[in-house]
């Protein structure tokens, strides 16, 4: 595939530059231009192949402090000329806000954009026919692994290449473009009861020699799956949780959906007021990169068109940033963090890149080895929080630890307690850290949370 990029930016521009002869104050646009195959197959037979690509553009056009988004697809000369004079008029029909402005001129990145990594030729190597072999392979690996496994959710391979440009009358014009691919394998097995006992493992990532090989992921999907045999409830009780990976990403996210500059001004989190305070354990380290090589959420600018840049969120258990983009921060009287991220419908808003906490010292194996009695939590569901409060309880599934080991399966429970209770109760942290999703967190133990079961 050719780099679009150099395309995509002339588009761009052109785009901002006929808004400004057509009456636009300011204008941003951004052009997003990829493609996308997604194939699944369940007990060795396809199921589903789809392949497909796009291109479209967005606008967000100023007038008097009045702004409008919109976006087209259409890029015959006509159209796409009455589109932008149709996108200026809109935004003389909203109501003005005095905070519709562009970044300032000295908050825009300059100069050359970093290199992050973000393509891999080979990855267009894999088609649909590869693909469905690598979902076989994987699926394969799971129902061989065990004869408890006797059934199967499917395999799927998901591959997307992607080119993003982005132009501003203020003087910003950039772009780049990226590649990502994932497979996941999905067995079932069957339990006492008539019960089903589901499970899953994905591999994850931006170059195709990082993945992991199918029959990998196939059986370690089959290796936790045939691990919630026999899984049953326990008392209620309060005890020590330990969080693997991937539950412990779902707290990670709870936390920064009350640190952003939208949750402040709309005064809807519980952290307002607490910065410069330890809102979590010494042992918390959170940042924000959106600079790491091949990582997921890397990327060399915000949606707001700042340099990207490496913020501290939470530096050993004090909270040190409010992530901003533009609006936000003028809200607050603040300056942007380079925290924007948007669609090509959308306005910007606040997001986070690759949101990291950072390892510990402790090994993993400590962590469970080191619990005489509690409850290792693998998965998670519904959604009970109160950011205003802090307020959590979830469904969850996991593995009772006893004498340092994980013990027997558990399911049909409840986990509860503030979530600063459970930040500022996190006493040992361990030293995993993968980056298959842009959300990274290692495995963690947390003293205390109450445990409704039975």
């Amino acid at each position: 595939m050719r780099d679009e990029v150099p395309e995509l930016k002339a588009l761009a521009e052109s785009a901002v530059e006929q808004a400004r002869k057509a009456g636009a104050d300011a204008v941003e646009a951004i052009v997003q231009s990829g493609a996308e195959l997604s194939v699944k197959v369940r007990m060795g037979e396809p199921e589903m192949v789809h392949e497909a690509g796009s291109r479209a553009l967005g606008l967000r056009v100023f007038k008097d402090h009045r702004s409008a988004v919109t976006y087209t697809s259409d890029f015959t000369p006509a159209a796409f000329a009455a589109f932008v004079r149709e996108s200026v008029a809109l935004a003389q029909l909203s109501e003005p806000d005095e905070l519709n402005e562009l970044p300032a001129d000295d908050e825009l990145a300059r100069g050359a954009l970093p290199d992050l990594e973000l393509w891999d030729d080979a990855t267009l190597s894999v088609d649909a026919a590869e693909a469905l072999r690598r979902a076989v392979r994987g699926e394969r690996a799971a129902l061989d692994y065990d004869k408890r496994v006797t059934n199967s959710e499917g395999a799927s391979y998901d591959r997307t290449v992607g080119a993003s440009a982005f132009a501003t009358s203020g003087g910003f014009s950039g772009g780049y473009r990226g590649t990502y691919q994932s497979l996941v394998v999905e067995p079932v097995c069957d339990d006492e009861g008539g019960k089903k006992r589901n499970g899953y493992h994905f591999t994850a990532a931006r170059f195709l020699a990082a993945l992991e090989e199918p029959e990998h992921v196939g059986r370690e999907a089959a290796r936790k799956t045939v691990a919630k045999l026999g899984s049953r409830k326990i008392g209620t009780r309060d005890a020590m949780v330990v969080f693997d990976p991937d539950a412990g990403r779902a707290i990670l996210r709870l936390l920064v959906s009350c640190v952003t500059g939208t949750a402040f001004y709309k005064k809807s989190s519980y952290l307002i007021g607490k910065e410069g305070a330890q809102v979590a354990s010494p042992l918390v380290t959170v940042v924000d990169d959106p600079l790491l090589p091949r990582a997921p959420g890397s990327r060399p600018y915000d949606g707001d068109g700042l340099p990207s840049r490496k913020q501290a969120v939470v530096n050993a258990g004090i909270l040190e940033t409010v992530l901003c983009d533009v609006y936000s921060a003028r809200k607050l009287g603040r300056k942007s963090t380079g925290s924007a991220g948007r669609g090509v419908g959308g306005a910007p808003g606040v997001t986070t890149s690759n949101l990291v906490m950072q390892t510990g010292k402790t090994p993993v194996a400590e962590v469970v080895k080191q619990t005489e009695a509690g409850l290792y939590v693998t998965d998670m569901m519904g959604f009970g929080f109160n950011a205003v409060t802090g307020d959590f309880s979830r469904g969850a599934n996991g593995f009772w630890i006893e004498n340092g080991e994980l013990s027997y399966p558990v399911s049909e429970i409840t986990i509860s307690a503030n979530l600063e209770a459970i930040l500022c109760g996190i006493d040992l942290v361990g030293d995993d850290l993968d980056f298959r999703t842009s959300t990274a967190c290692p495995t963690f133990r947390v003293a205390k949370m109450m445990i409704a079961g039975s």
